[in-house]
């Protein structure tokens, strides 16, 4: 934009007034990318006359020749108000030839003010409907002073002779078919004929013209005729002096009735001006320095200037009249010749960027339309792309590096481990980077500990071990980075041999230049973040500052993981502490179990699982679940685990068991809830009573391989139930399993309970047998749980149950007289004889006597005897009392009360039980060292010997 202003103050101060405006023009419309530009003056009266144009067809110039001072148009606005003016499109549905050019443009009109007062005004066409922005709106006013400075130094008979007011065009009038011409006074001046010499026809007309002028403009006259084209023409005509001045003339055809050219009738004025100006211009445009060409309707080269040879690497006599796409220097432009074309077909101003192949330069390609062809500019723009590129590169890595720190910040955010903190890094840090290696080392116990690292090798990483296992304060990047809380950067391997001469630290094979980031966090340096490169790097200052900021984000990370990490250790040994150590081992069953976690959570869970021993060949198996997570429902959790070991140990029925867990849940609060399934199994029959509050039903496979969920009554979940519970008696053959789960291992956000129920079944069909069920737990959390932890815990407990066989137990009704206990004895005596127990007889008998007369002092009959050997020796008494007996201490002078002490001396535990028909009381013994129980074969694992889970 300066650039065009120097170069108009650079024009001759002899140029004529035309030549102002004609130069004013062209440089508006090469500036501001406009289609074409008029310059109006005021004239007499309320009329603006049109005194010079660029780039405007014949068809807008003929209807635009003459404004109305008072109209609407931008041009009157900008003279009546000495202000610029913008008007938008005109309406598409304008009834006149210009109406599809103008619905498209806008008009942008500046006055041309002398001594405060407009007296015309310079108006551009733009080439879209887009207002001009403030810096365009500046130059074109730059451009009207100058017009007006350049019109007041000139000479006053150089100015127009109406002094900006009007412009010379005659009028004339050819009637084609008698050859009669008519000139009026205007016209006279301008043909240079005095009115005493002029005859009112052609050959008048024909007499002045130049000769060599003649023919061109004849034709341009048949032309008109043939076609009812507007006449257009520019000739000589003979001045007094014999000399010749340019003229133009302009006209149209007048139809007969029957459409036939009757006449035509135009406008002539003098051109010298006109065509001085044009020269001017021509000098202007030969020494501008962007390059310009002209080129006709044909796409052959009219004007080349100066910067135009030497960028084609032409002489401008070899370029005129050669087509644009002929040229060596642009045959290889892709694309030239469509792109040039599709600008000209819209009739709009036209730019897109070209790389010359010769030179390798980039230029700005400028397309133009005007009357007659178009003109082409080139602007070398290839430093303001290099910059541009330059500036969209360094903005799409601030960009992408600004992405990649925030997804590092979101995936470190969701970080719950040391892993993923390592993990987040390698993929954000790295490749933005163009780093190969990362190494976190963390201080622990005084020493730096690897944690995790990418890019390095095993051997490295042992030996680094070896290193950095030194205490504190010894020599080495790492060690310095963490003790100063300063960075440091190493950008090759002679760098880091300065910085460390002894060679104490040597740089990993492999990499050839480091970044030693030290990790703080809450105020304390706790470890350094190594990234590695493979090749010599120099850090720049932004790199730097980045690595620095992302290590600060890394540190916090890290510091929250490792808290994570150790809060999740101690949730999971407190969940281990709460859960069995270890199944007992029984004769009853064989079992095992497993518990899953729920995911990488700190909120333990409430699933548990138990199996307890009972009495008398009898085994209680349990799950359970609390609802929630969290140490609330794990202390919970354990308190209903404690509660039901101690209500099993007193042998109360499932169902007072359940309902008195039911009390301590209640007692928690309104939102407490737990749901439990237990289940008294009895060896010697094969018996199983199975209460379940709110809990999946259990699955039993049989020995031939089939599965049931069988009908066991549902209750309400503990804490929402009303006691009594209802039970379900089963019989369950010897060697079916049993299994007990929670709803986590067969219901998902993926699998509905009831598909998860289906698919344990179809896990465990056919698994009856020998199979071990260590290995079925395994296939079972395998099989539904295959991804690992879910979202909420799991526990499953799997029980193969084995029956006592009939030679194991022995049973007998005795007398309710004093009889009872000499029968007891005998019974005892034989039936220990018949096992090869004889060590334990007298033991034994003394117990039963004891535990007989017992019953016949305090309680009431029938009396019944049972022994059973299932690995110890069980002898029970029963009775039809409900009253249990209870261990006191007798005083010296108590004549009883000593009974139940002596059989608590004697046997290893004892007890008593309800029974359906009253009370049992039993004693329990250990067999003598060696003995296996009636019917065992010792090289053989009897169906009554468990096996450790």
């Amino acid at each position: 934009m300066i650039r065009r202003l120097d170069l108009l103050e650079t024009a001759d101060d002899g140029i004529t007034e035309s030549e102002v405006f004609r130069l004013a023009l062209q440089h508006s419309i090469a500036e501001l990318g406009c289609v074409g530009g008029a310059v109006y003056l005021r004239g007499p009266m309320s009329a603006l006359r049109l005194v010079s144009s660029t780039g405007l067809p014949s068809s807008v110039t003929r209807a635009w020749e003459i404004l109305d001072q008072d109209g609407p148009t931008a041009t009157a606005r900008a003279v009546r108000s000495g202000e610029h003016v913008w008007v938008a499109a005109l309406p598409s549905d304008l009834e006149e030839p210009t109406a599809p050019l103008l619905s498209r443009s806008g008009w942008f009109a500046v006055p041309l003010v002398h001594e405060g007062r407009a007296v015309g005004a310079i108006t551009c066409l733009t080439g879209d409907n887009e207002e001009p922005a403030p810096d365009q709106r500046a130059f074109l006013g730059a451009v009207a002073d100058w017009t007006m400075n350049r019109l007041q130094k000139m000479p006053e008979p150089e100015r127009m002779s109406t002094d900006l007011d009007t412009t010379p065009v005659g009028s004339w009038e050819w009637d084609v078919r008698t050859g009669e011409l008519r000139w009026d006074q205007v016209a006279m001046k301008v043909y240079q004929t005095r009115p005493g010499e002029f005859v009112p026809g052609v050959e008048t007309w024909m007499k002045v013209v130049h000769p060599d002028d003649l023919p061109s403009t004849l034709a341009a006259a048949e032309r008109t005729i043939r076609t009812h084209a507007p006449f257009e023409a520019e000739y000589r005509v003979r001045r007094s002096d014999g000399g010749y001045t340019w003229t133009r003339a302009s006209g149209h055809v007048v139809l007969d009735d029957e459409g036939q050219v009757a006449r035509i009738v135009g406008k002539g004025w003098a051109s010298d001006a006109a065509r001085s100006t044009r020269d001017a211009l021509s000098r202007a445009l030969r020494h501008m320095s962007d390059a310009f060409l002209s080129v006709d309707d044909d796409w052959r080269i009219t004007f080349a200037n100066l910067e135009a040879e030497r960028i084609l690497g032409t002489s401008g006599e070899q370029l005129l009249g050669r087509d644009l796409w002929d040229l060596p220097a642009l045959s290889h432009v892709p694309d030239l010749e469509d792109r040039c074309r599709r600008g000209a077909a819209e009739s709009t101003a036209a730019a897109f960027d070209i790389t010359l192949a010769d030179t390798g330069r980039c230029y700005d390609l400028r397309i133009v339309p005007v009357p007659g062809g178009l003109t082409v500019y080139f602007t070398d723009v290839t430093d303001r792309r290099r910059r541009e590129a330059e500036q969209a590169a360094a903005v799409r890595a601030a960009a992408e590096r600004a992405s990649r720190t925030a997804e590092l910040t979101t995936q470190l955010a969701a970080a719950t481990t040391s892993s993923d903190v390592v993990a987040a890094v390698a993929q954000r840090v790295l490749p933005p980077f163009g780093a190969q290696g990362l190494l976190v080392l963390v201080i622990e116990e005084q020493k730096l500990v690897h944690i995790g690292s990418v890019g390095y090798p095993d051997s490295f990483l042992r030996r680094m071990h070896g290193e950095h296992g030194r205490e504190v304060g010894d020599a080495g990047p790492a060690w310095e980075a963490i003790l100063t809380g300063e960075p440091r950067f190493y950008s090759s391997r002679e760098e880091w041999g300065t910085a460390f001469p002894e060679g104490g630290s040597l740089p990993p094979t492999g990499m050839e230049a480091w970044a030693f980031l030290p990790l703080t966090a809450s105020g304390h340096t706790f470890g350094v973040c190594v990234i590695a490169f493979d090749t010599a790097r120099r850090l720049t200052p932004e790199d730097r500052t980045l690595l620095i900021t992302i290590s600060a984000l890394v540190a916090h990370a890290l510091e929250r993981a490792r808290l994570y990490e150790a809060e999740l250790t101690r949730s999971e040994e407190l969940q281990q502490a709460l859960l069995p150590r270890g199944l007992p081992t029984v004769p009853e069953a064989t079992a095992a179990a497993r518990y899953l976690p729920a995911g990488q959570s700190l909120d333990v869970g409430g699933d548990w699982y138990d199996l307890i021993p009972l009495s008398a060949g009898q085994v209680a198996l349990v799950v359970g679940d609390v609802m929630g997570h969290g140490l609330s429902e794990a202390a919970t959790m354990g308190r209903l685990r404690t509660a039901l070991h101690t209500l099993a140990a007193l042998e109360l029925p499932p169902d007072e068991i359940m309902g008195h867990l039911n009390d301590i849940v209640g007692g928690l609060g309104d939102h407490a809830y737990a749901t439990c399934l237990f289940a008294l199994y009895d060896s010697t029959d094969g018996s199983c009573t199975m209460v379940r509050a709110g809990h999946p039903p259990p699955l039993v496979v049989r020995p031939d391989g089939s599965t049931e969920f069988p009908e066991v009554a549902a209750n309400p979940p503990l804490g929402a139930a009303f006691p009594p519970f209802e039970t379900t008696e089963l019989e369950l053959p010897a060697e079916s399993l049993l299994v007990l789960y929670t709803d986590g291992l067969v219901e998902s956000p993926r699998r509905d309970i009831d598909q998860g129920m289906a698919q344990l079944a179809g896990l465990l069909r056919g698994a009856a047998g020998s199979a071990d069920p260590e290995e079925l737990c395994d296939s079972v959390t395998g099989g539904l749980l295959p991804g690992g932890p879910t979202a909420d815990d799991a526990a499953l407990l799997i029980a193969r149950l084995h029956h006592v066989a009939d030679r194991q137990v022995a049973s007998w009704a005795l007398p309710e007289g004093p009889e009872a206990a000499g029968e007891a004895r005998r019974h005892v005596r034989e039936q220990l004889a018949q096992w090869h127990l004889d060590d334990l007889v007298m033991t034994t008998e003394l117990l039963a006597s004891e535990l007989v007369g017992n019953v016949i002092r305090h309680a009431s009959g029938p009396i019944g005897l049972r022994l059973l050997c299932s690995g110890t020796l069980v002898c029970e008494v029963s009775d039809a009392s409900l009253t249990m007996p209870r261990i006191r201490r007798a005083t010296d002078t108590d004549e009883g009360g000593r009974g139940l002490q002596l059989i608590n001396a004697l046997c290893e535990r004892w007890g008593s039980r309800y029974t359906p028909d009253g009370k049992a009381i039993w004693t329990e013994q250990a067999l003598p060292g060696g003995t296996e129980a009636p019917g065992e074969d010792p090289d053989q694992d009897a169906p009554s010997r468990s096996r450790r889970p």
